[in-house]
């Protein structure tokens, strides 16, 4: 047995068969060993609570307390105990098991505006749209008359016609108020996403493509070409043949060149009238001449033509699909008049919202400010009076200078690019001041000497103004001889 296998005794702690009092252990039976028991963890000090700097009371945490629905007969039963109570209001708050900030929250309610005050109120923000009554209107006409568009194309076209700003999410909630539903169409997962392209300056870079659609009334099957400038969507030539020949669409090249200057590349695709497997074109041979040069898609790959062909889409949903020619000539006048509204009125959603000319003619920079200034202006005009003002702005470029005429009240005013400005008047010019009547007639008003009549034999001219010169006393007297009548 080990030292530590002896059980060992308290000092003060008598042996089993001894004697109460004082005296030794017997040394045959050895005493019963008790284990000691464990000390008890020291009791923690609690803390005293902090006194804050203004008095004696601590910084307690307020119980959260479920909510209660209550009614606002009880409310007004509540406030009428508490003022009746005489208590203060956080003793009462944990007399009837409500916060003291509910209990002045209420009875600040009743004290402004009675027992309406007492009722719930609806939280968060106002049901509905807050869009201007005619912002809203003007939303409503062009989803009626283009049920096609979009709240993005309408979003801006209010934009850039009458001035009016909304973004689109707020013409969605305009038209879901109206009973407009979303349609939702299926689309297939594309395999990988497209690589977009965009040359920096206008003349860059063309795009061709031809399109081929049925005059129905004479069952005519046309070929219509185009040229768009690449950097700003705008289409710099078009034609409509029977037949897409490369001398066809050579003539619509030189005619758009001969309007909007050279290009520096040509991108088509490989389709017979622009290129040949084996020798060169009429097309590739005319495009070297000029100093073009010539840039081929890859085969059966039209998304890099993709801005032309987009193109193509919106002649036919906008105009071509419901269009009725009756004969080529007319196709020819009404296509004319799209592809002015397409590069001159139509936004584009792929330059933000303004429209190719802007950017093909260089005035992108100034047709924005207007734009923005414009929209700005027309806010503060609806909130004075409710109503847009009339529309008018004039932004573009002369020769290198870009320049801008906006209407300010009644006046017009003319602002160059160095921030220059000056009122520009559009009343008819003032007449000059008449001009005094000569002193000296002029020659077709002169005395005519000459006599209606010969006068005869010994007569003169000038007897009868002679006459009425001595009548006058104009003439000096003569002196008559004696003998002599006078």
């Amino acid at each position: 047995m080990t030292p530590r296998d002896i059980p060992r005794r308290p000092l003060n702690a008598p042996s089993e068969g001894a004697p109460s009092g004082r005296g030794a252990a017997d040394p045959a039976e050895p005493p019963e060993h008790k284990p000691e028991p464990e000390p008890s963890p020291p009791e923690k000090k609690k803390r005293r609570p902090r006194k804050s700097a203004q008095g004696s009371r601590a910084l307690t945490r307020e119980v959260d307390r479920p909510a209660k629905s209550v009614t606002p007969e009880q409310k007004l039963l509540l406030l009428d105990a508490w003022k009746r109570s005489g208590l203060p209001g956080s003793d009462f708050a944990e007399l009837v098991g409500f916060s003291y900030k509910t209990l002045y929250q209420w009875r600040r309610r009743y004290e402004k505006e009675g027992v309406e005050g007492l009722f719930g109120r609806p939280k968060g923000p106002k049901p509905g749209s807050r869009v201007p009554p005619v912002t809203r209107q003007a939303i409503l006409l062009i989803k009626k008359e283009n049920p096609a568009y979009g709240c993005e194309r309408i979003s801006q076209l209010l934009y850039r016609g009458p001035g009016l700003g909304v973004s689109p999410g707020a013409v969605s909630r305009v038209l879901k108020e109206e009973g407009y539903e979303p349609l939702e169409q299926p689309t297939e997962r594309h395999p990988d996403k497209p690589r977009r392209f965009e040359r920096a300056r206008p003349n860059q870079l063309w795009q061709s493509d031809l399109f081929t659609f049925t005059i129905k009334r004479r069952r005519h099957r046309v070929h219509l070409v185009a040229f768009m400038d690449d950097h700003s969507r705008y289409i710099t030539g078009f034609g409509l043949a029977s037949s897409p020949t490369s001398q066809f669409i050579l003539e619509v090249l030189r005619s758009a060149v001969g309007r909007h200057g050279h290009p520096e590349e040509l991108l088509t695709d490989q389709g017979p009238q622009y290129h040949a497997w084996r020798g060169r074109t009429a097309f590739e041979k005319a495009l070297k001449t000029m100093g073009i040069d010539h840039v081929l898609a890859r085969p059966r790959h039209p998304q890099t033509l993709g801005k032309v062909e987009r193109f193509w889409k919106s002649l036919w949903e906008e105009c071509l699909a419901d269009a009725l020619f009756t004969d080529m000539e007319d196709a020819r006048r009404r296509i004319a008049h799209y592809v002015d509204h397409y590069n001159f009125r139509r936004p584009h959603q792929g330059i933000d919202g303004l429209v190719p000319a802007d950017r093909f003619f260089g005035a992108e920079k100034e047709i924005r400010q207007t734009l923005e200034e414009r929209v700005a202006a027309n806010a503060l005009e609806i909130a004075r009076s409710g109503e847009p003002a009339a529309p008018f702005y004039l932004a573009g470029r002369v020769g290198e200078k870009g320049l801008s005429v906006h209407a300010e009240g009644e006046k017009l005013i003319l602002t160059t690019e160095d921030g220059a400005r000056q009122e520009v008047s559009l009343d008819k010019p003032k007449a000059p001041p008449e001009e005094p009547e000569p002193r000296q007639p002029a020659a077709s008003e002169a005395q005519d000497f000459e006599p209606d009549e010969d006068p005869g034999p010994g007569a003169s001219p000038l007897d009868g103004a002679l006459e009425d010169l001595d009548r006058e006393g104009l003439l000096p007297k003569m002196e008559v001889e004696d003998g002599e009548e006078s």
